[in-house]
């Protein structure tokens, strides 16, 4: 059978919309295959808004989730497979679902270009709409009072 975990990253994304709020992706930008901007990564975790004015022809997939989106003003098409993603959090309320560390693929069926990518420096806050926040929150905040991640069963 083919994993739920996809279906449950577009579930919760239409919901998110449907609530008027704004979709954030918590992805492991270690996972091989990537193609996102590591150097906007923070503790090797990168977390994209993945709503509608922020992001262009975005596509979720079973096994990729792809999409264009501006970081620092530059457009960069990000490729993102469906088993590195870590969450999908609401920016408002930090409501959404949190996934299972993601195992990597086995290492003899990666290409050269699959290679982990490096993490960068510290996120940074950018503007609306050019594709990232200024927190990474991948477990619940305690005391910051900012979004928190909360487990929907």
């Amino acid at each position: 059978m083919t994993s739920t975990k996809p279906y449950l990253i577009r579930a919760i994304h239409e919901w998110i919309l449907d609530n008027d709020m704004t979709p954030h992706l918590v992805v492991d930008v270690s996972y091989p295959g990537m193609r996102v901007p590591s150097e906007f990564a923070e503790d090797g975790r990168l977390v994209l808004n993945i709503s509608p004015s922020a992001t262009r022809n975005l596509l979720i997939g079973n096994e990729w989730i792809e999409f264009n989106a501006r970081f620092g003003g530059v457009a960069r098409d990000l490729l993102i497979p469906a088993d590195a993603v870590i969450g999908i959090f609401t920016r408002e309320n930090g409501q959404g679902m949190v996934f299972p560390e993601p195992d990597a693929p086995e290492e003899d069926l990666l290409l050269d270009d699959d290679l982990p990518v490096e993490s960068g420096p510290t996120l940074r806050p950018v503007e609306s709409g050019e594709g990232v926040r200024d927190e990474a929150p991948s477990r619940p905040a305690k005391s910051k009072g900012g979004p928190t991640l909360k487990v929907v069963k």
